[in-house]
């Protein structure tokens, strides 16, 4: 009896936890507030025309560059960052992606790492909060 008890307990946290999840990842998707530590804040973002700014810095606005020096596409990302934020069907570097993949990758980029993930050109243009406060493709990711 112990042991069938015991399941049902760990069985019961696993879907509580699963539902947990799946409601985080609705949140996440569609670009709403997000609690972190009990603090709500709004997730960055940035209109498209700040990317385009930022890619004219970082790549002369060649969404497809890859230069041989360790960086690709027009945000000019790292493999270990396109990695860890590019969304599941997207391609494997930076450069082979599309323009609208990029900026989708630099918005969750934005979001974890803040315009410190590209600091020569984000100083070079005085990017800051304000131009982190937009909606790019109607605040889809």
């Amino acid at each position: 009896m112990l042991r069938r008890t015991m399941s049902t307990r760990i069985s019961s946290r696993f879907r509580a936890g699963r539902g947990a999840a799946v409601a985080l990842a609705g949140t996440l998707a569609t670009g709403s507030l997000l609690v972190v530590g009990g603090a709500t804040t709004a997730a960055s973002a940035a209109e498209i025309p700040t990317w385009e700014r930022l890619a004219g810095c970082e790549s002369g606005n060649n969404w497809h560059i890859n230069t041989g020096n360790g960086y690709y596409g027009g945000l000019q990302f790292s493999d270990p960052t396109w990695d860890a934020y590019k969304g599941p069907r997207m391609a494997e570097r930076a450069d082979r992606a599309s323009k609208k993949a990029q900026i989708i990758t630099g918005e969750r980029t934005l979001d974890a790492q803040g315009w410190g993930a590209w600091p020569a050109c984000s100083e070079k243009l005085g990017l800051g909060p304000a131009d982190a406060k937009g909606k790019p493709y109607g605040g889809k990711g």
